[in-house]
């Protein structure tokens, strides 16, 4: 058993596959090589549900677009020159490149990834919260 590698994305689809199909816990978990205490806490976290895909907003700047920024940025242009190439507003490439470390620290690698993080949901879902509601929630699911 492994205690501290996290589940890979591929891992959690299968995971919540076989949750969903009744498969327990424990027998998950054995069949991943974790704790069944991993397996529980990623349920728990999600509020006993699967979480939602997550899809980027359509007006939110594309790692192709960080790399064409981080170019124009290599090859000295104003950001007012690299919003012409982009389609975009000089103010977003001004404010993308000051979040991200300023003209001489910038890379798009580094704020693809952290663009990422920042999108993510900053709370859990309300089941998540506590375990009465969780388990209200359960009984009445289960009562269709």
């Amino acid at each position: 058993m492994t205690g501290y590698r996290r589940f890979t994305e591929s891992e959690k689809a299968e995971i919540w596959d076989r949750i969903e199909a009744g498969e327990s816990v424990r027998s998950v978990a054995v069949a991943f090589g974790h704790f069944p205490s991993a397996v529980r806490g990623m349920v728990q976290r999600s509020g006993g549900s699967r979480p939602r895909a997550r899809r980027r907003r359509e007006l939110a700047l594309s790692a192709a677009e960080r790399e064409e920024i981080s170019r124009g940025l290599a090859a000295r242009q104003s950001s007012r020159t690299i919003a012409a190439k982009l389609g975009r507003a000089p103010s977003t490439v001004a404010r993308e490149v000051g979040r991200n470390g300023g003209r001489s620290l910038y890379r798009a690698g580094s704020a693809e990834r952290r663009a990422q993080q920042r999108c993510r949901r900053p709370r859990p879902g309300k089941a998540a919260l506590g375990w009465q509601l969780r388990a209200v929630v359960e009984a009445k699911l289960a009562l269709r």
